[in-house]
């Protein structure tokens, strides 16, 4: 299909590598680097290889039921990216081994109704 759209549109780019270009430029030049990663695999995957290249993000949050054995992406320890280069080695970094959708909102919103009521009166 990909194929026959770009006779019927001509100048039709179709860059597999623009957003991991862009992805691994942000990182390299960020002063600071902070991941929130729900579920694992690709997105895990370019979002921790991105930060390689500034030696590493410097705080992540891993939320996802990957457990070690299992060999996924998803299941590796946050010790591992250190090793790696993927966090600094002085990161601070927690894996929440539960279901994403489930807990990402309770976090958020415990995050934000901390400071309500202070917020409330200002």
């Amino acid at each position: 299909m990909m194929f026959y759209f770009n006779y019927k549109y001509d100048g039709f780019i179709c860059d597999i590598l623009q957003d991991v270009v862009k992805l691994n430029k942000k990182a390299m030049y960020a002063k600071k680097s902070g991941l929130i990663i729900l579920g694992g695999g690709v997105v895990k995957h370019h979002l921790m290889n991105a930060n390689i290249w500034r030696n590493g993000a410097d705080w992540a949050v891993f939320i996802n039921t990957g457990i070690q054995y299992d060999g996924s992406d998803a299941g590796a320890k946050p010790s591992e990216g250190i090793t790696w280069g993927k966090l600094r080695i002085d990161a601070e970094y927690v894996k929440v081994f539960c279901e994403a959708t489930l807990v990402f909102p309770l976090v958020i919103a415990q995050t934000f109704a901390k400071n309500f009521n202070e917020a409330k009166r200002v």
